[in-house]
């Protein structure tokens, strides 16, 4: 069993910026900590001043998702269409992001927390300069210049990855929009406002198969890590990262296949 002290005493170790601004991805299963410590454990590594971001994915709020095929699989044409009818609109206050862990649905509802607007690819905050870095989340954009990862970035954000890999790091996905050559788009479509109200867009064909491949590519002077409860604890600062991800993925993805 975890304590929760053995966080705060990892935060120490790997280097939280007492008032930075902090992006965490975290699989607390197995640990036997609650979600509220793990919160409330980083908000102390960050201090009064720090501000703490999760990724509050929906993907089952569109019908181009992965997340979509798997909940569909074996429908037949009519039983999707009435599965499409009933599934409900993005809310930020109150939409829920079940598949990105118990610590994300924990920021996300604790009071006082603030959530971006896009309907499929959301992030939520606690922290004075949450509003500030999480607001103007342009619907068309995922995660690209015009999301708050890339004000993140430009806040000089630091990423921890708590016993989870590279495969799930939402902040390669910045490093995809500013690869070259630029990769292509796709047709997105989310329901927003009221059931059955669908808006399209296209964006970049974002893709993270590869991102565990970058992850171990990236020179391990940029990485700190640890080891807690049985998996590894990695942070990084963002901006070094993605720029060193964006070199990297653009030779991986075309100079070396």
């Amino acid at each position: 069993m975890t304590d929760v002290r053995q966080l705060s005493s990892l935060c120490d170790e790997l280097g939280v910026r007492s008032g930075g601004t902090l992006l965490v991805h975290a699989s607390l299963g197995g640990t036997g900590l609650r979600d509220t410590d793990v919160r409330d454990a980083l908000l102390g590594a960050l201090g009064p001043h720090g501000t703490l971001v999760v990724p509050t994915f929906t993907p089952e709020n569109s019908d181009t998702s992965r997340a979509y095929r798997a909940l569909t699989e074996g429908m037949d044409e009519r039983e999707k269409a009435a599965f499409r009818a009933g599934m409900p609109p993005y809310e930020p206050d109150v939409t829920p992001c079940p598949t990105m862990g118990v610590l994300a649905e924990c920021v996300r509802t604790t009071p006082g927390a603030v959530r971006s607007a896009h309907p499929q690819t959301s992030l939520a905050g606690l922290g004075p300069r949450a509003a500030e870095l999480l607001s103007h989340h342009d619907p068309t954009c995922h995660l690209g210049e015009r999301s708050p990862l890339a004000r993140l970035y430009a806040a000089g954000a630091q990423v921890l990855l708590l016993r989870v890999g590279f495969e799930v790091c939402s902040a390669l996905h910045l490093a995809e929009y500013r690869m070259t050559p630029v990769p292509p788009t796709r047709t997105y479509r989310c329901v927003v406002e009221e059931r059955g109200n669908w808006t399209s867009y296209e964006d970049l064909a974002l893709n993270d198969g590869d991102f565990a491949s970058i992850g171990a590519l990236l020179p391990r002077d940029l990485l700190s890590e640890r080891a807690f409860s049985g998996k590894t604890a990695v942070l990084f600062a963002m901006r070094d990262v993605v720029d060193a991800a964006t070199v990297r993925m653009s030779g991986y993805r075309y100079e070396m296949t």
